[in-house]
C-alpha cells in the first residue's frame, strides 16, 4: 500500500481508505449495510494488516450508528488509525441541526467524539455546500476546533469548484487553516469531477478523496443489461443515487468492464478500482465493503495492473464532453495550462479530433 501526504498538510494517508456506511443499517441505511460487531472488527483489523490507515464515517450514516460501531472497533489501535467524519446533512426538523453553521458544527463534533469514544478526529468534513451560511463562519469554527484539539484538520465534500476555491482562498487570506481535502464522487461512469474539481484540488493543495468509487453498487458487476441488482442491496431495492446521465453508455461501459475483468480473471469491482486508483490527481479512494469477501476482493484490486489498451478503451468510451470554456482552452491555450489540467485538456483535444475525422468521412461519403 502506498502512502501520501493529504493535500498541503503533514497528514500521511494510505491510497485506499475504509468507509463505514455498511457498519450499521438503520435510519434509511438498511439496504446499505448492517453487520455484526465481530465483522466490523475484522474489517478494521484486515484493513490495517493490508496497510490501510484511514477510516471514514459521518454522522449521517444510520444517524450516528456507523460512528458508534466504528468507535467500538478502535480498541487499542487509535494511534494506527486516521479517522475522518462529516457533518452538514439535515438530520432532524430542527433548523440548526444541519448545514455549515457554527451551532451545528460545534454540536455535531461533540456528538461524534462521544459516539466514537475518542478525544479527537484527524479530519472533519463539511458534508455538503451550505450557501446560506457565511463561508467565514465555517472557516472560523473549524479553526476553533483545531485550536481546541477536537480535530486536527478539516475538509469539504460535494462542493463545486468555485465553492472550494472561495473557501480555500478566504481561509488563506485571513491567515487561517484551509481545508486540506475534499471528498468527491468520481467513477468511470461519472467523470464530471475532471472538469474542475480534480485539477482545482491539485492546484490548491487540497487532497482529492473519492467516495463510493463503485458507484453506490452500480459498478460491481451485479448490474448489467439483463440484471437490475440483488434484493437487499442499495441498487436492488430502489436506492435513489447515483444519477445516470446516459443508461445506454452505462451498459456499454459494463460490457467493457466485464470483458476486461474476464481477461484478468478478476471481478468488475477490481477493474473499476484499478482504473480509478491510477487516475491523475486522485489521492485517496474510499472503499465500502459489506462482507469480508468483498473487502478482500476490493483491496486485492490494489495489485491489479490494467494494460494501457484497456485503460484507453475505458477512457475513450466515457470521456466527458469538453464543455465551454474547456473546448476553447484545449484548442487555443493548451500550452498555458498547468500539469493538473493538461491531462484532461489533452483528452478533450483527442475527442474533438476524432469527431472532426468522423465528420470529414461523412462529408466525403456524401460526395
Amino acid at each position: 500500500m502506498d502512502y501520501t501526504l493529504l493535500g498541503h498538510s503533514g497528514l500521511t494517508v494510505s491510497k485506499y481508505a475504509l468507509g463505514t456506511i455498511p457498519f450499521a443499517g438503520t435510519d434509511g441505511f438498511e439496504n446499505a449495510g448492517g453487520m455484526s460487531q465481530e465483522t466490523a472488527n475484522y474489517m478494521i483489523d484486515y484493513a490495517l494488516e493490508q496497510g490501510i490507515n484511514q477510516f471514514d464515517t459521518a454522522n449521517l450514516y444510520s444517524k450516528g450508528g456507523s460512528e458508534i460501531v466504528l468507535g467500538k472497533t478502535i480498541r487499542d489501535k487509535r494511534e494506527e488509525m486516521v479517522i475522518s467524519s462529516k457533518t452538514g446533512v439535515q438530520l432532524s426538523d430542527n433548523p440548526n441541526d444541519g448545514g455549515a453553521s457554527r451551532i451545528n458544527i460545534e454540536r455535531s463534533i461533540d456528538e461524534t467524539l462521544q459516539r466514537l469514544g475518542t478525544d479527537y478526529i484527524d479530519l472533519y468534513y463539511v458534508h455538503l455546500w451550505d450557501g446560506q451560511v457565511p463561508v467565514e463562519e465555517t472557516i472560523q469554527v473549524m479553526n476553533d476546533l483545531i485550536k481546541k484539539g477536537k480535530i486536527r484538520h478539516w475538509g469539504v465534500s460535494n462542493y463545486s469548484g468555485w465553492a472550494l476555491a472561495k473557501t480555500h482562498t478566504l481561509a488563506v487570506a485571513n491567515h487561517m487553516a484551509p481545508p486540506i481535502a475534499q471528498q468527491i464522487y468520481y467513477t468511470p461512469e461519472s467523470r464530471e469531477a475532471e472538469y474542475e474539481l480534480l485539477p482545482a484540488g491539485k492546484e490548491l493543495g487540497v487532497g482529492n478523496s473519492i467516495w463510493s468509487p463503485l458507484g453506490e453498487g452500480l459498478l460491481t458487476g451485479k448490474i448489467n443489461r439483463t440484471r437490475s441488482g440483488e434484493s437487499g442491496t442499495r441498487q436492488g431495492d430502489g436506492w435513489p443515487e447515483p444519477y445516470i446521465k446516459n443508461k445506454e453508455l452505462f451498459y456499454q461501459l459494463i460490457d467493457v468492464m466485464q470483458e476486461v475483468a474476464a481477461n484478468h480473471n478478476v471481478s468488475v469491482a477490481q477493474v473499476t478500482l484499478a482504473w480509478l486508483r491510477d487516475r491523475p490527481n486522485v489521492d485517496s479512494v474510499v472503499l465500502a465493503s459489506r462482507t469480508k469477501m468483498q473487502l478482500q476482493d476490493n483491496i486485492a484490486s490494489y495489485h491489479l495492473q490494467l494494460t494501457n489498451s484497456e485503460i484507453e478503451t475505458i477512457n475513450d468510451l466515457t470521456r466527458p464532453e469538453p464543455i465551454y470554456p474547456l473546448w476553447h482552452r484545449a484548442m487555443n491555450s493548451y500550452d498555458k495550462a498547468s500539469e493538473a489540467e493538461k491531462v484532461y485538456l489533452n483528452g478533450y483535444n483527442k475527442l474533438m479530433n476524432n469527431k472532426d475525422n468522423l465528420l470529414q468521412v461523412k462529408n466525403e461519403k456524401k460526395h
